[in-house]
């Protein structure tokens, strides 16, 4: 017997060791890949650049050379947004269906980002001229909003909340809030600026933007990090965790409070994009495991990666104009998400 549990202990140990060489060899290549995605999206857009052009906006910078202010005021911001909101976005996907053990979770299908977009529909028709900082405010706020009104509906239900319940609460919520904002957008006469919301993309994203985005998504990635471990433990079901001495409701709180920060700061920026949250937590799994400290970082490199490759794309479905990126991303997601649906099983 004790020979049987040596072994074993051998053998899980081994697995763990071989998930983590794994993990290691994606942040690596994912970092790579990242930084490679960057020089592409600098490199290539409306404008013809070189990647002598690119290389002197970093190195000898000219004020008077157009090239340069290009790279330096419109494409590296657009190409540092596009990671940022990526793996805002990928992580909070990743803790949503950590804390719920729901495949189906993330921003996009419970309700947040919509929840997110009103509020800033509400703040752009009832206070013009609002900060960027007083926007993402209302952002977080309708963040929270989204999702309480998705998880209340579902859990009311007859029998309980289910992964696919809670996608059609999610799908219900979002409907009807993306229809107050176009009602708002319509009668204050700001249809413009709620469509660029619902449209999603980093295209007219400014440095001063940027900036703005940066300490609220790195404090997000940082508390995910912290809270990793614990979303492990967590996804091991409730009354596990809680066995293994788990204080549940401070963990829940604190990832409710990750999501609704990197959430909120993603939507005020870029508006709303689906299907991140929900696809690139599912690949990173697949490639790494269950160890949400793994789960994390790569998700968040893996997250950026592929917006600022569907930004990429959308540039060169129909040049010179841009496709937005929420459309991109759109025709990845829906398949996956109807498979997972199809997988999680009946209502």
């Amino acid at each position: 017997m004790d020979s049987t549990i040596h072994t074993k202990t051998t053998s899980e140990s081994l697995h763990k060791s071989k998930n983590r060489w794994i993990a290691l060899i994606v942040l690596f290549i994912g970092i790579i890949g990242l930084f490679l995605s960057v020089v592409i999206s600098i490199r290539f857009g409306a404008a013809d650049l070189s990647y002598r052009d690119v290389l002197g906006a970093f190195f000898a910078f000219e004020e008077d050379n157009q090239a340069h202010v290009i790279v330096r005021e419109l494409r590296l911001p657009r190409a540092v947004a596009a990671i940022l909101v990526g793996s805002a976005l990928a992580v909070s996907g990743a803790i949503m269906q950590g804390m719920t053990r729901n495949p189906l979770a993330s921003p996009s299908i419970m309700g947040v980002t919509a929840g997110s977009s009103f509020l800033i529909a509400i703040a752009l028709a009832f206070l013009p001229g609002i900060s960027y900082f007083g926007l993402s405010i209302f952002s977080f706020i309708g963040s929270g909003l989204g999702a309480c009104l998705v998880f209340g509906i579902s859990s009311l239900s007859r029998g309980g909340m289910t992964p696919v319940k809670l996608a059609l609460a999610g799908s219900a919520i979002t409907s009807l809030l993306t229809s107050l904002s176009t009602a708002i957008g319509i009668k204050f006469n700001i249809a413009k600026d709620i469509s660029y919301f619902f449209a999603g993309g980093v295209s007219a994203v400014q440095p001063t933007q940027v900036h703005f985005l940066l300490p609220f998504v790195i404090s997000g990635l940082l508390l995910a990090i912290l809270l990793s471990r614990s979303i492990t433990v967590l996804n091991l079901g409730e009354e596990a965790a809680k066995s293994l001495g788990q204080n549940t409701n401070v963990v829940k709180f604190l990832g409710a409070v990750t999501v609704l920060l990197l959430t909120g700061a993603a939507v005020s920026i870029a508006g709303v994009i689906g299907f991140v949250g929900l696809i690139v937590p599912h690949i990173t799994r697949f490639l790494v495991g269950t160890d949400y400290r793994w789960i994390i970082p790569c998700s968040a490199v893996l997250g950026g990666i592929l917006l600022i490759a569907a930004d990429i794309v959308g540039r060169m479905v129909n040049a010179p104009f841009e496709t937005p990126v929420g459309a991109i991303t759109a025709v990845v997601g829906v398949p996956f998400f109807l498979y997972l649906a199809r997988k999680e099983g009946r209502v």
